[in-house]
């Protein structure tokens, strides 16, 4: 490999062959598999004036004899990046096929749209001929990351067919489509300027004095701003018809995470408030788990809802200002909360080879609605338990498990718990008017 990467260059450049060797060479020992046609093979667009490798843009250029090449040192820096991001293959996230989801159109804003690929890919073909066309050695990478070999399918009823990736890969590939979105429009800006103040006579592609011929320029992808409550208070079935929101949003970094760009606007369904804006990854973990309209399943990632990041998570829910006057959750958030945590000790747990396991899966339903709290119950279930399909652990009010959410949030995070509360009604006098009585009529009135 080292004779092919062409240390002596004084320009630092090497070709797409060598870059690809170099690409897999120093990502022998990353936790994200890589691709040996990171440069060379679909979806890469080297001769469009760049790759994306993981959440990083390499530019190519062209030289005198008409090869592409790339800088050397631009491909040790994305992977460098991509070494040091960890994953973890059981925390998963859904990417497809989702039903009555829009088919979304490989465009050149966008032209990676790997959600969009990775559905088309898997149902293009299925059972031998998907194994045969695997065998021909068809490479599958999505910005330099090779997705078949951490693609997780499951299979509900025996037909219905669902994909996962670790959520770390899919935060990747959310940043590497917000890179090329923002590359190829700090490009088209460029040469837009450029062609209105070249002169007409002039040829609209620059050429270097050593030979080199650019398509686009080096240009840095703008730096994403932190979200410092500019939407609060702000109602989402107002906000999202606005034009020039989707363009807004994706110039924030993720309120959750802070690393990833944002995608969607998070709002609260009860209250109708915008909380913030999200990356697609945060969005998924925060969403509940629904079976039915009044039925969800506690799925694992809420371990790290209310024990890992509880505080960053408990602070982003109370974002909506209904909420956070009631010190509750949204009724799914709060069913599942006293299911995982309230309950946690009725759990039943089975013998394993490392101590004990809990048994089945946990299960939270509820009849009628926070809005007549009374009548509100909820009922926390094991499904798949050996003593019973259904075994019912609880029956809690939705008071009573609101009065525990609040105790249990003074105890975990209490400068959430500080702040929430009703908000102080600002403009009244520090002290009371004096009672003035009318003496003046039959019997004694107050004003």
């Amino acid at each position: 490999m080292s004779d092919r990467v062409m240390p002596g260059r004084p320009d630092g450049l090497i070709t797409l062959g060598a870059a690809d060797a170099l690409w897999v060479d120093l990502t022998a020992d990353s936790a994200v598999p890589t691709a040996s046609g990171a440069f060379t093979c679909p979806p890469a667009r080297a001769r469009a004036g760049y790759v994306l490798l993981g959440g990083h843009v390499v530019a190519t250029v062209r030289v005198s004899g008409g090869q592409w090449s790339v800088p050397e040192a631009r491909v040790r820096r994305a992977a460098a990046e991509l070494n040091a991001v960890g994953m973890d293959r059981q925390d998963l996230v859904r990417v497809g096929p989702f039903r009555g989801a829009p088919r979304q159109e490989c465009t050149e804003e966008t032209p990676l749209r790997w959600r969009w690929r990775i559905t088309g890919e898997l149902q293009e073909l299925s059972g031998p001929e998907r194994a045969a066309r695997r065998e021909v050695g068809r490479p599958y990478h999505l910005a330099g990351i090779d997705w078949r070999q951490i693609l997780v399918e499951q299979t509900r009823d025996g037909t219905q067919r669902t994909w996962w990736l670790p959520r770390a890969v899919v935060r990747l590939l959310d940043a590497a489509e917000h890179t090329e979105t923002q590359w190829l429009q700090a490009a088209r800006t460029h040469q837009a300027r450029a062609v209105a103040t070249e002169p007409p006579s002039h040829p609209r592609q620059a050429r270097a004095a050593d030979g080199r011929q650019s398509t686009s320029p080096e240009a840095r992808t703008a730096s994403l701003r932190p979200y410092n409550k500019e939407l609060e208070g702000q109602r989402y079935s107002v906000l999202s018809k606005r034009p020039g929101t989707s363009r807004r949003v994706a110039g924030w970094a993720c309120a959750v995470c802070r690393t990833a760009p944002a995608t969607v606007l998070d709002h609260c369904h009860e209250h109708g408030y915008v909380r913030a804006p999200l990356c697609q990854s945060c969005n998924t973990q925060e969403r509940p788990d629904h079976l039915y309209s009044n039925d969800i399943r506690v799925a694992n990632r809420y371990t790290r809802l209310f024990h890992t990041d509880t505080d960053h998570w408990l602070r982003h829910w109370h974002r909506c200002p209904g909420c956070r006057a009631r010190t509750t959750l949204p009724l799914p958030h709060l069913a599942a909360w006293t299911a995982h945590t309230a309950c946690r000790s009725l759990r039943p747990t089975h013998r394993a080879p490392r101590g004990r396991k809990p048994c089945g899966v946990l299960r939270v339903s509820w009849t009628g609605s926070q809005n007549a709290p009374r009548s509100c119950l909820l009922t926390v279930a094991v499904d798949f338990c050996p003593s019973g399909e259904h075994r019912v652990l609880a029956r809690v009010p939705y008071r009573e498990a609101a009065e525990q959410f609040r105790a249990w949030l003074a105890e975990t995070a209490p400068a959430v718990a500080a702040a929430a509360g009703p908000d102080p009604l600002d403009g009244l006098p520090a002290q009371f008017r004096p009672v003035i009585a009318d003496t003046s009529g039959e019997d004694l009135e107050l004003f």
